[in-house]
């Protein structure tokens, strides 16, 4: 076809396949001999900070509480709620954040999966869920300033692990960089 429009596809096929190569060759392992670069180490759990941002994930109801202090899936969903949002309150600022500095939340809700607690279906499930969030809502609001709640999305799951009704994970901006020592 021997168009402009032919001309320009074709044009613009070459661009893609030039832009897709220098991809392409960064990609590649390096020649034999060069030295490799080692990435930074993380620690447990995939907490870790990158260009002045932390990255925390699976902060639940248990985190940083001793064993015998654990809550279980039949304890109240706002004692959930508050451990761990104490929990990523003190990861947050050993970070060197501040919860004021969070900037995406991604919350992660599930109905307690017990025995003794019939699982709710239909309608009954859905508000359910709905308690859930508003329940989240009244506490999540207290942890920040007025006007400095981080973007969020939440969802609802079958399952978190570790006797958790609740998880967060997201981002911080680091305020002040912990010394290392």
């Amino acid at each position: 076809m021997n168009t402009r429009r032919g001309f320009f596809g074709k044009i613009a096929a070459m661009a893609a396949v030039a832009a897709g190569t220098s991809k392409l060759f960064a990609l590649q392992a390096p020649p034999a001999g060069a030295p490799e670069a080692s990435p930074a180490p993380r620690r447990a759990g995939g907490n870790h900070t990158h260009n002045g941002i932390y990255y925390f994930s699976g902060t639940g109801s248990n985190d940083g509480y001793p064993k015998d202090d654990h809550v279980l899936v039949t304890d109240p969903f706002e004692k959930h709620v508050t451990r761990t949002m104490e929990a990523l309150k003190k990861s947050v600022e050993r970070a060197g954040c501040s919860m004021d500095s969070i900037i995406h939340l991604e919350v992660f809700l599930c109905l307690p999966l017990a025995d003794s607690i019939p699982m709710p279906t239909g309608k009954a499930r859905f508000d359910a869920h709905k308690a859930q969030y508003d329940a989240l809502n009244k506490i999540y609001g207290t942890y920040f300033s007025p006007g400095k709640a981080p973007s969020r999305a939440c969802m609802a799951l079958e399952w978190i692990p570790g006797d958790s009704l609740i998880e967060i994970v997201g981002s911080a901006a680091v305020l002040n960089p912990p010394t290392a020592g």
